[in-house]
């Protein structure tokens, strides 16, 4: 792996080392001009594509970069200032995008994700009456950490692919595959590890409180959260890449389209899952204690070879020694949702909360994810995290700027917050259709319900805007650090919303006398 030093002394072409000369051809004295024609002699007739690079002043540079970015269409060709062209192809420009545009492609997959949420929050209320719920109840604290690994592993993962796919770095078939295997290695790493540390926070936040400590339940939920984070981050890992090379051959930007679908399926398999394997070893745990341990070692004993093959693929060689930090915050963060959701939903006044539960973190997730990976693609356009930082102001932006200026992640951040309230009020109603919960859906239910989620979204949306330039500017990519924090922060955020709600209905007399039933 290069130094950003050598990426900016040499360009590659064609293995060929070449200086780059700032400035044009013109201002170049004669000996300066000599020099790069015998170059050029020098490397002969039979060298083909070799050409001497020359940069503009960096302005000129950085304004045509992010116009043509953003802007042009993809079929249009513009000479590119990246300096290495061993990488195969020339990245290709992006569609152009129109508010109608990026409104016409998120809504599909935002719509398709809604529904697996609320399939997820249906079946969180119908699990939470069983045995391994009522008498393990550190399993509600695993729900939100383990729902948040599509944040934290597939949104990464997607968002990374979908940054890759647009400038041209999966293009051939031997670059693809190699960030198929590396990728798919890598998140087999972190759900394992990140399964174990759920589990140590649920034993943790589930013992403070009461001061309780059964080592068969610490067992049972170590082995339950390794093998769902296992299961469906294999599952969810596999339909990412489906999703993002089809998305590509259509000409549609994965950004718009991979986070959400990401999540189309992931709380509804990740939930499936957890219960059913928590279910099931719990039924084991008092006539053959030895399964849990059992589950739970054959897991972490196929942790050697995926270091293994990620470590050997450049491509996941840097995020496995260094993308640990965000991935375990977010999971301590959507631990302290997963407490508060424990807790409301012990009380049986408040166990309608459940089946919302999944809705609102998932939406918020979900429309965070996209602005994130949107934003961090543009950042790419214009060069490697760090190396641009006048891109990445340091101060905070207001909301005025994130929300209601004229440029392209402004314009998308107004689309995402529009489809808040049309889709809560689809996905309520097909909850309430289907009979689901144990709250009637009364109009200062859903006041309250929508001031949650509107809350919820904008402040997520403003912070995305400030923590992804000021990670690029930090020389951090974006792709690896900001989603898993932005969904964990969504979790707390939709959890603590929705509780508080429910607390102030019941204070106010909005009550139902189904509650609990």
């Amino acid at each position: 792996m290069t130094s950003k030093q050598d990426q900016k002394e040499a360009h590659h072409t064609n293995g060929v080392v070449l200086p780059i000369v700032s400035g044009s051809i013109d201002c170049l004295s004669s000996p300066d001009r000599e020099h790069l024609v015998e170059s050029s002699e020098f490397l002969g007739p039979e060298v083909v594509g070799v050409e001497v690079v020359v940069i503009e002043s960096r302005a000129n540079a950085k304004g045509v970069r992010e116009e043509d970015a953003l802007l042009e269409n993809g079929s249009q060709t513009t000479e590119s200032d990246d300096t290495s062209t061993d990488r195969g192809p020339e990245p290709r420009s992006p569609l152009k995008e129109t508010s109608f545009s990026i409104g016409l492609q998120v809504l599909f997959p935002f719509l398709l994700a809604g529904f697996g949420t609320v399939a997820a929050g249906m079946v969180l209320d119908m699990v939470q009456h069983w045995d391994v719920f009522k008498y393990v109840g550190e399993v509600f604290i695993l729900v939100p950490a383990l729902l948040g690994l599509k944040g934290n592993l597939e949104m990464t993962l997607a968002s990374r692919l979908s940054t890759a796919a647009n400038i041209g770095q999966m293009d051939t078939p031997k670059e693809l595959w190699r960030m198929i295997i590396g990728n798919m290695a890598l998140i087999q790493v972190q759900a394992t590890v990140v399964g174990f540390l759920a589990s140590i926070a649920a034993v943790v936040f589930g013992w403070i409180p009461d001061g309780h400590f059964s080592i068969g339940h610490a067992i049972l939920l170590c082995a339950s959260s390794v093998a769902t984070a296992f299961i469906a981050s294999l599952v969810l890992g596999m339909i990412m890449i489906g999703v993002i090379i089809g998305s590509r051959k259509m000409g549609i930007n994965p950004d718009n389209v991979a986070t959400p679908i990401a999540a189309s399926l992931g709380d509804l398999i990740t939930l499936a899952l957890l219960s059913g394997i928590s279910w099931g070893l719990y039924i084991e745990l008092e006539d053959k204690a030895y399964v849990n341990p059992l589950v739970f070692a054959f897991f972490v004993a196929l942790l050697p070879l995926w270091i293994i093959i990620a470590k050997r693929n450049p491509a996941t060689r840097e995020v496995l020694y260094s993308g640990w930090e965000p991935v375990i915050i977010a999971m301590a963060i959507s631990s302290v949702g997963g407490l508060i959701l424990g807790k409301t939903v012990s009380d049986p006044n408040f166990a309608g909360m459940a089946v919302f539960t999944p809705v609102i973190n998932g939406v918020g997730g979900n429309l965070v994810a996209v602005q994130a990976s949107r934003i961090s693609t543009y950042l790419h356009m214009g060069g490697m995290p760090g190396e641009t930082a006048e891109m990445a102001p340091r101060k905070c932006p207001s909301p005025c700027s994130t929300f209601f200026s004229s440029d392209v992640n402004s314009q998308s951040a107004r689309v995402l917050f529009l489809l808040v309230v049309p889709g809560h009020l689809i996905f309520l109603y097909t909850i309430s259709s289907m009979r689901g919960g144990h709250t009637t859906l009364t109009l200062i239910f859903i006041v309250f319900y929508m001031t949650a989620a509107l809350l919820q979204v904008f402040i997520l949306l403003y912070i995305a805007d400030w923590m992804v330039h000021w990670m690029w500017g930090r020389g951090l990519d974006p792709d690896n650090f900001s989603i898993p924090y932005l969904t964990a922060l969504g979790d707390l955020l939709g959890t603590g919303f929705l509780a508080l709600s429910f607390h102030i209905l019941w204070l106010i007399g909005d009550r139902d006398t189904d509650v609990g039933d």
